[in-house]
């Protein structure tokens, strides 16, 4: 018998509360710790949609999309997914989702300004992944490393995070829908051209 020495992580620390409606609306991811789908991402953008009524499968739509390479130029990909809000659905944070059926994971939410819902992290137990997200396609650097900070210090996160590109065009926008709100102008770059 070999001596085989397993770490068990402890439970990832999630915040106390996270109010479900005020969560909903457009995401955009600026950091994270990819799955094999997001390894190249950029322009990285999650949109939620609470569902309402009896006759719902799940809680919240997620609508996953992202520039497969360089932003703006690259292949425009999506990852529909399904939300499952777990315990009290108004104010829960710890999710179950599925990118496809029958897988469902954990997504716990760790970090989130509790005050205006600007910025938001999501874990993962084994630490494996991880997303920053904040509701403009920029973050302030120093939230930004407030952030990777805590998941090292209080979350077991190495510092390893890629930070995802987020280069904005005007025509880029309106592709995705999203509004001049969401991605503002003066937030914007000059356009790129594919060759």
């Amino acid at each position: 018998m070999g001596n085989s020495i397993t770490t068990k992580l402890p439970p990832l620390e999630l915040v106390p509360r996270c109010e479900t409606a005020k969560f909903m609306g457009t995401w955009f991811v600026v950091g994270n710790k990819p799955t094999y789908f997001e390894t190249n991402a950029s322009n990285a953008v999650e949109r939620y949609t609470l569902l309402v009524g009896e006759e719902k499968s799940h809680d919240v739509d997620i609508d996953f999309q992202y520039n497969d390479g360089e932003p703006t130029v690259g292949k425009l990909k999506s990852l529909p997914q399904k939300g499952w809000v777990v315990g009290d659905p108004a104010v829960s944070s710890k999710w179950k989702v599925s990118p496809f059926w029958p897988v469902k994971l954990d997504y716990p939410i760790i970090e989130l300004d509790d005050e205006n819902y600007e910025y938001c992290v999501i874990g993962y137990p084994s630490r494996q992944y991880l997303w920053i997200m904040s509701r403009l396609p920029t973050m302030k650097d120093d939230t930004y490393d407030m952030l990777v900070k805590r998941c090292v210090e209080k979350h077991g996160y190495d510092s390893n995070i890629r930070k995802v590109p987020q280069k904005w065009t005007s025509e880029e926008r309106e592709k995705r829908g999203l509004t001049s709100k969401e991605v503002p102008d003066e937030l914007q770059c000059a356009p790129v051209h594919s060759k």
